[in-house]
């Protein structure tokens, strides 16, 4: 069974561009989504984050990081 992960963060950041591509050939099944496009997904990462606006915001399982590569 592959490994699943969800990222939110916004198409213009290259923090999260990068996660995308690092997790999806680590062999992830990457489910995005996108904190501007859609408010629901906006609410969804402040409540994982305790509020903290920075992205990208990574959920595997019950861990979640904040940031990739910098961030």
């Amino acid at each position: 069974m592959a490994k699943e992960i969800i990222i939110y963060g916004k198409e213009t950041c290259p923090f999260t561009n990068r996660a995308r591509e690092a997790k999806n050939q680590e062999g992830y099944t990457v489910i995005y989504r996108d904190v501007l496009k859609d408010d629901q997904n906006l609410q969804e990462m402040l409540k994982l984050t305790g509020g903290d606006r920075r992205v990208p915001v990574l959920v595997e399982a019950d861990m979640v990081s904040i940031g990739y590569g910098g961030t």
